[in-house]
């Protein structure tokens, strides 16, 4: 009685360690190029985040301005003070926020500037406000202005 093998084909043991060491690449080079996209979509995200909180405190402050009929700068408090008729509301200036009262914009501010009547103030009435950010919230610019009524020119 004879036995007959037969012989099943098959990679050998040097054939898989060579697709094996080419699999840990290919997926190797893969999760390096993953970890350099999350990377960029952090900083996009990042950039982002930077302007739309400008951009919410530029639409609040224009809104404010176009509300309220009375603007007045107090330098000591650094306050930006907002009023009419019917209530006050103000804006607390720091160096890294805004504050009002219902809102906090953390924006770092590199330099504020005000004017009325095109002339700079660093304090009192208002009818015009210049906002710039650091570098690190991408060097942009603000600048809210407002109509001035007959009775601003009035009272003064």
């Amino acid at each position: 009685m004879t036995i007959r093998l037969k012989k099943v084909k098959a990679f050998t043991l040097n054939e898989m360690i060579v697709v094996l060491l080419i699999t840990v690449i290919v997926v190797g080079m893969a999760f390096s190029v993953l970890n350099l996209v999350q990377k960029q979509m952090n900083t996009i995200k990042g950039i982002y985040d930077v302007k739309l909180e400008t951009n919410k405190l530029r639409q609040s402050l224009w809104v404010d301005f176009n509300r309220y009929s009375y603007v007045f700068y107090n330098q000591k408090e650094e306050r930006l003070y907002l009023s009419n008729e019917l209530e006050t509301k103000y804006y607390e200036i720091t160096q890294n926020t805004l504050v009002n009262q219902k809102d906090t914009f953390y924006i770092q501010l590199q330099s504020k500037t005000f004017y009325f009547n095109n002339q700079e103030k660093t304090e009192g009435e208002v009818d015009a406000i210049e906002l710039r950010t650091s570098k690190e919230a991408g060097n942009q610019q603000i600048f809210v202005y407002k109509q001035n009524a007959a009775a601003t020119y009035i009272n003064q």
